[in-house]
Formats: C-alpha cells, structure tokens, sequence
C-alpha cells in the first residue's frame, strides 16, 4: 500500500469526485468544471476551515480528530467501510516494524463443523482472501480448493485469473470488484503488512481489471448478501450468504452460503451427489495443518 499521506491524499480526492453537488444540497450550476464537490464546498459541508481540508487532502496533514473524520465522512457521504477506511488512514496504530505474520490455523472444531454441513458450501477465509479450509460441497461449487497447493487457494486471485470464475459468476464483475474492496479495507487495517502489500503489487501486474479497481479505492466490509451462478452441473443457482467474523480468530471470516428457494437447495444436494460421485476423496482434505502464508510469491500455476 502507499505510503500514509499518499493514500490520504487519493482517498479523499476520489471520494470527493463521486459526490454530486445536487446529492447534498448544492447547485450544479452551468460552467462548473468539476464534476464532484470542490475542496470549498467539502470544508463548508464538514464545518472545517478551507485551509485545513486542503491541507489534509494534499497530504500535508495526517492525523485528524474523530468528530472531524466523522464530518468528513459525513460530508462525503461515505459508507460505513468507507469511514473505518479514512479512521484508520487519519488515525492510524503506532507504526511497528514490518514483520511477517505468523501461518494461519483453521481450529479442528471449525473444520469439522465445515465437514458436517453437508446441504450448505461453506469456507474460511484468510487475512488476503486465503481458503484456509473449505467443506466439499464448497469445492463443488467454486473449484476443489481441498486438492490444491496452499499457494494456489487464494479466492481473489482464482476469481480474477480463473476464466472458469468469470463464467460462474452472472455478475463476475460487480462480485470481483467487491472483493478488492474488501482486501483495500484490510490494507487499512494493515499497513504495515508486507504480504498483503505483495500480494496487491502481484495482482496489479497480472490483472488489469485489479488495477482499474484498486485505483478506483472502493472499500467494502463482508456482511451478508446474496449471489447468482450459472454452474456447469446444475445450471443457475442462487445463494444467500452470511460472512461470520470468528471471535476467537480475528483474522478469519466464515462464510456459510444456503439455496435461495426450495429449488436452490435442491440443486445443492445435486451438485453434492455429483461431486461425491466425480471427485476421489483426497488423504489430505482440511487438516489442522497451518497455511503457508505466500501471497507475496509469484506463483504461475494460478487456475
């Protein structure tokens, strides 16, 4: 990730371009060169002086109280993920020096509870978007992450890289483009991490809609939502999903998806029947064993 300031700096430009003068009351008069607000308009909006926001979206400044975050934000109409973002970019955790973390571990009580959903593709995900462990109806519906190196189980990159992904996913874009937002609020919360800011400089160089998207500084919390797919087995499917933080493992996300209808449900325990059929069951199927942490290698072998 760039440096602080930097980041400051392009953060708060792009979120000022994508508001509208008339979404907050001002008039869009003829002749106005800028499409978004102006840095005037923002200090009046967030009741700071003009000074002090230019200021502090050049860069110059890089820390800020919480009630000005708050009236930046609310100036700027940003979401919720959006503000966390610029709390963590203006008031950030005293820097330490860059370490690498230790290997992910996926407790065995989660991985049996993955195993024993049988009706329900669930998985785990990791600090950059790792499948640390994932049930067999999970593989049958994305791709068998169980019989892959650890390196190659990353979501993010099998979505980007995999044109398997992209013809899954009825809206491969919208769902992608999510996702890296998802990794730039990490990035926030992080830093000062050097594998997630590997990983980004390898997607930026093998992907060019990662690129477009990391300019773009959406950011995005996993809560709960819904997905549409048109599977080779079954055809369309629809899911909804609940993205469940795991207390005792902060950096971890449980992902448990459901059929939609009666109809998605069925078509679940299908493609279940027909994964047990197809795939031969692997020795080494989500053991306890820690996942390598490789998001910074380049790895060629990624779908």
């Amino acid at each position: 990730m760039a440096n602080n300031a930097d980041e400051i700096k392009k953060f708060l430009r792009t979120r000022r371009d994508a508001v509208r003068p008339s979404e907050v009351g001002l008039a869009n008069y003829p002749g106005r060169r800028v499409p978004g607000l102006r840095r005037e308009e923002v200090a009046q909006l967030a009741g700071v002086s003009v000074d002090y926001y230019t200021r502090l979206e050049q860069g110059r400044l890089t820390s800020a109280s919480e009630g000005v975050i708050l009236s930046i934000a609310e100036a700027l109409r940003l979401t919720q993920a959006e503000t966390q973002y610029l709390r963590d970019l203006l008031r950030p955790q005293p820097r330490r020096v860059a370490e690498v973390a230790p290997p992910q571990q996926v407790r065995p009580e989660l991985l049996r509870m993955l195993n024993g959903l049988h009706d329900q593709p669930a998985f785990i995900l990791g600090r950059r978007n790792e499948v640390l462990a994932s049930n067999d109806l999970l593989d049958a519906l994305f791709t068998p992450f169980n019989h892959r190196p650890p390196a190659e189980r990353n979501l993010l990159r099998w979505m980007l890289l995999d044109p398997a992904a992209r013809s899954l996913y009825l809206d491969w874009a919208q769902v992608t483009s999510e996702v890296v937002g998802v990794l730039r609020a990490e990035a926030g919360r992080n830093p000062d991490d050097p594998q997630i800011a590997a990983f980004v400089a390898e997607l930026r160089a093998i992907s060019p809609e990662f690129r477009t998207w990391w300019a773009e500084r959406t950011v995005v919390e996993r809560t709960w939502g819904s997905k549409r797919f048109n599977h080779p087995v079954v055809g369309r499917l629809d899911i909804t999903y609940e993205a469940l933080s795991l207390p005792g493992d902060p950096d971890q996300i449980l992902f448990v998806y459901s059929g939609k209808t009666d109809d998605d449900l069925e078509k679940l325990r299908i493609l279940a029947s027909w994964y047990a059929r197809s795939t031969p069951q692997s020795a080494d199927k989500n053991t306890a064993q820690p996942q390598r942490d490789l998001a910074g290698e380049q790895d060629s072998r990624h779908a």
